[in-house]
C-alpha cells in the first residue's frame, strides 16, 4: 500500500538579488541545498537560510485547517488576480501560498509551485489532488492552458465555485434549520418523559382514582421510553447509519431517494431548481472555456447534484454525440421546464449559447434563493405550532388529573 509522502519543510532566508538589493521570503524544499539551488535559479544570492522555526504551542503560525471548496475558489480567484496583473504562475504560488492562514492549503499551493517549477503543466500538478481539484475543475485549466487564457478560465472557474457553493449553502439552510429544532424538540419530550413525567406519576398513585385517558397515554408512553430508551434511540440512530451508508454505496437507492425528494412539497421545487442552476451553470462555465459540447456535458454530468439530472446529462450527451441538437436532446429527457429549453434553443440559434446558459443559471439560482427564504419563513410558524401541541399536550395531560382533585376529596 502507498504511503503519504511527508510534506517537504519550508526554510527561511535572507539574501540579494541581481541588482543587490536585500530580499527574505520563505521556500518549502526537501533539504537546504535543493532549497539554495532553487533559489540561484530564480536569481537571489542567498545569505543565511534555516528551518523555519515551529510556533510554541501551535500559537502564533498558520493553523491547520480541512479544505473546503470556499477555500479553493477563493485560491482561484487569488491567482487569476496576480496572473492578470502579470505576476508568473510560479510566484503567484508563493506569494497566495506564504500569506495563507491555513497551513494545509499552505503546503498545497506551495506542492503546487514545486510541481510547476519542476517542469508539470499546472494541469498535471492539480490532478495531484484530486480530492481537491475534481475532473471539471483540472479540464477547464487544461483548456485555459492550451488556449492561452489561463487567468480568464481561473476567473470563470472561482465565479462558478462561488455560485454554486453559495447554492448548496442555501440548500443547508433550508434543511438545517427544521432538522436542528426537531431534534431540540426530540430532547425536550425525552426529558419530560423520563425525569418529569415519573414524578407527576408517584404524585398521581396517591390520589387512588383512575386517570384519565390522556394522563394515562402520557405515563404509559413514559414507562416505555424509561424501559426501552436504549432500544428505541439505538433502533433510530441505526437506521440513520444504515440509511447512509446504503445510500453512499448502492447508486438505485440514491436514485430513489433523489426521485422521492423531487416530488416531496415545497422540499422538490428547490431541489429541482438547484439541479437546473448546476447544470446550466457548469455547461456554461465549460462552454465558454472552449471545450466541445459533447466533452462538457460528461462534465455537467456529474455537477448537478442529482442522479435523475445526472442521467438526463448523460442522455443529452448520448443524443448531441450522434448529432441532435442540444435543446432537442433535453426535449427527450423529460425533466427539464419548457423556458430553459427554450433559451437554450436561442443561443443556439443566435450563436451565444453560454450567454443564455448563463442567463438560465441566474434566473434559477434566484429563484432558489427566494423559495428557500419562502420555506424558512413558512416552517417557523408550523414547527412552533407542532412542538406547542406537543409539549402542551404532555402539561394538559399532567394537570388534568390535579383540575379533577375535587372528585377525589
Amino acid at each position: 500500500m502507498a504511503t503519504k509522502e511527508k510534506p517537504s519543510p519550508i526554510f527561511v532566508w535572507e539574501g540579494a538579488d541581481r541588482n543587490g538589493n536585500r530580499k527574505k521570503g520563505e521556500v518549502q524544499s526537501k533539504n537546504s541545498a535543493l532549497a539554495k539551488a532553487q533559489l540561484r535559479r530564480e536569481g537571489i544570492n542567498v545569505l543565511k537560510i534555516k528551518p523555519k522555526p515551529k510556533p510554541l504551542f501551535g500559537i502564533g503560525g498558520p493553523k491547520r485547517k480541512a479544505i473546503t471548496p470556499l477555500d479553493i475558489a477563493i485560491f482561484s480567484r487569488q491567482i487569476a488576480t496576480m496572473m492578470k496583473a502579470g505576476v508568473p504562475l510560479v510566484q503567484s504560488f508563493e506569494i497566495v501560498g506564504n500569506g495563507h492562514d491555513n497551513f494545509a492549503m499552505q503546503e498545497m499551493i506551495l506542492g503546487l509551485k514545486a510541481e510547476v517549477e519542476g517542469g508539470s503543466s499546472l494541469t498535471e500538478a492539480l490532478r495531484k489532488y484530486p480530492l481537491l481539484f475534481d475532473d471539471l475543475y483540472c479540464n477547464l485549466v487544461q483548456a485555459g492552458e492550451h488556449a492561452g487564457i489561463l487567468d480568464s478560465i481561473l476567473d470563470k472557474v472561482a465565479t462558478y465555485k462561488e455560485k454554486t457553493e453559495a447554492i448548496k449553502s442555501k440548500i443547508k439552510k433550508a434543511m438545517g434549520y427544521p432538522i436542528a429544532v426537531i431534534l431540540v424538540a426530540i430532547i425536550v419530550v425525552s426529558i419530560l418523559l423520563l425525569f418529569v413525567i415519573p414524578v407527576f406519576e408517584t404524585m398521581f398513585g396517591n390520589f387512588g382514582a383512575e386517570l384519565p385517558a390522556p394522563t394515562q397515554f402520557v405515563v404509559n408512553l413514559s414507562k416505555f421510553l424509561q424501559e426501552w430508551w436504549w432500544l428505541l434511540f439505538g433502533s433510530i440512530g441505526a437506521g440513520v447509519y444504515a440509511f447512509f451508508f446504503f445510500k453512499k454505496r448502492s447508486r438505485k437507492m440514491r436514485e430513489a431517494v433523489d426521485r422521492i425528494m423531487l416530488k416531496i412539497l415545497i422540499v422538490g421545487p428547490i431541489m429541482e431548481k438547484a439541479s437546473i442552476a448546476r447544470y446550466a451553470r457548469t455547461l456554461q462555465t465549460m462552454f465558454a472555456a472552449g471545450t466541445p459540447l459533447v466533452e462538457a456535458l460528461g462534465s455537467v454530468s456529474g455537477a448537478v447534484g442529482n442522479i435523475v439530472f445526472s442521467k438526463a446529462v448523460d442522455q443529452i450527451q448520448q443524443e448531441v454525440s450522434t448529432g441532435t441538437q442540444l435543446n432537442k436532446a433535453m426535449t427527450n429527457t423529460g425533466v427539464f421546464p419548457n423556458m430553459v429549453i427554450q433559451m437554450t434553443a436561442i443561443g443556439e440559434e443566435s450563436g451565444a449559447l453560454d450567454t443564455m446558459l448563463g442567463k438560465v443559471a441566474d434566473f434559477y439560482e434566484a429563484e432558489v434563493d427566494d423559495l428557500v427564504d419562502g420555506l424558512t419563513a413558512l416552517m417557523e410558524p408550523i414547527i412552533m405550532t407542532v412542538l406547542g401541541v406537543i409539549i402542551g399536550g404532555i402539561v394538559v395531560a399532567m394537570y388534568l388529573p390535579i383540575f379533577q382533585m375535587g372528585n377525589v376529596i
